[in-house]
């Protein structure tokens, strides 16, 4: 019986509609089970916006197949070992799934789009996961990345780059775009903790600008809620980035982070990259364990110092350089053009999933210990959990010996 069977008997992850499974044949979960989930970044698909953009069957591989050392030593490009697959398509998710099942991964949080006139790069899981026979191995949750979208495909040095879609919604899009969410909250495969769909939001500060203000920011969460419950859930368990969490300048509804948290009824944070909370070198390169040892003293406190529990990330490495255009000179400036993490290795990252897991333990309720991950395919950052021509599947597998058992 697979993991994920177990976690859900916990009521982790309640599956709506029931559990799989006879009752009598579950057996309660490990002590220190933990439910790992990867962020998944879904721009190696075909989307009409980026064709506008850049051209007619324009994906983000472009900018992998073109990269290159940008200084000595430095490791580019990088070749997937499953080749340029086309996200969008049941094919490729199947294999992404199996993957993702026999190594340990529970999920895939989607860094999903929607902006004022709606949808961005959503194929990956409407064509892709949805789509694929075999999507009740790996669950999947909804982190609604609204940044502004900035042409960074490439960019150029110490170019700020264009903004084509800005983050910001009015109320009006964001109860549209809701509909949509409470569609995908009723899927079998949704991620739940203790019943109720987990949804996350990058830039909590970007959302509370859209609406307006941090109370009605408050009545939009509300009403996001209701519409679940009249779905058939207790509620939403919505999460923080805490990249996000941040208070607009001039706010006058709250004077601290934590009471932002409480009045928008925020249960949980977590992190999406380690480089949120550290501080990278000037150099070209950055030591993998001193960006592990900055974000684990901020990890330590985080909780504590939001007012609000807190779910550990670890990051495979950072390597933005792809996303920089590869005639310019390249120098450590703002991002992409940003020091690369090194020494980031199949090992170091075990044992930094070791650390997560027993912070996860120890800080955690039962049923509520989500480790996430950075990530499943950020290729262009190079932080990545598919396998590669250098290393195969020894990420996958660091994640299988940690977490693989529970």
């Amino acid at each position: 019986m697979h993991r994920r069977e177990f976690i859900a008997r916990a009521g982790a992850t309640l599956l709506h509609g029931g559990l799989i499974g006879s009752q009598a044949a579950i057996k309660p979960p490990k002590a220190d089970a933990c439910i790992t989930a990867a962020y998944y970044f879904g721009n190696f698909h075909v989307d009409p916006r980026n064709e506008e953009a850049h051209g007619k069957g324009w994906t983000e591989w472009n900018l992998v197949k073109a990269a290159t050392p940008r200084f000595a030593g430095h490791h580019q490009p990088k070749v997937p070992q499953w080749g340029y697959a086309d996200e969008a398509t049941p094919e490729a998710f199947r294999q992404k799934i199996d993957a993702a099942s026999q190594h340990g991964v529970d999920a895939l949080i989607f860094d999903w789009y929607w902006y004022e006139d709606g949808p961005f790069l959503n194929g990956a899981l409407g064509k892709g996961y949805l789509m694929a026979p075999n999507n009740r191995d790996v669950r999947f949750a909804l982190m609604w990345a609204n940044h502004d979208w900035i042409d960074l495909h490439p960019a150029k040095l110490d170019s700020p780059g264009k903004v084509q879609f800005h983050g910001g919604i009015s109320r009006k899009a964001f109860d549209t775009m809701c509909e949509r969410v409470v569609q995908l909250f009723q899927h079998p495969s949704y991620l739940k903790l203790d019943g109720e769909p987990y949804f996350s939001i990058y830039e909590l500060f970007r959302f509370i600008e859209g609406m307006g203000g941090v109370s009605q920011a408050a009545l939009a969460l509300d009403a996001l809620r209701q519409k679940a419950r009249a779905a058939g859930f207790p509620g939403v368990h919505i999460n923080a980035v805490t990249w996000g969490v941040k208070l607009l300048p001039g706010e006058t509804e709250v004077q601290n982070l934590p009471q932002l948290l409480k009045q928008l009824r925020i249960d949980s944070t977590t992190s999406y990259v380690w480089i949120h909370h550290a501080q990278l070198s000037q150099e070209f390169q950055t030591e993998y364990e001193d960006v592990r040892r900055q974000y684990e003293k901020y990890r330590d406190k985080a909780s504590d110092d939001l007012g609000c529990m807190y779910f550990p990330n670890v990051t495979v490495g950072w390597d933005a350089s792809p996303r920089t255009c590869q005639t310019d000179n390249f120098r450590v400036s703002g991002y992409p053009f940003t020091s690369v993490v090194v020494n980031n290795s199949p090992q170091a990252f075990a044992d930094a999933l070791r650390s997560a897991k027993k912070f996860a333990v120890e800080h955690l309720p039962a049923g509520k210990r989500l480790v996430t991950l950075n990530s499943w395919n950020e290729w262009t950052e190079g932080s990545y959990l598919e396998p590669d021509m250098d290393h195969g599947t020894a990420y996958l597998d660091a994640v299988h010996e940690v977490f693989g058992s529970s």
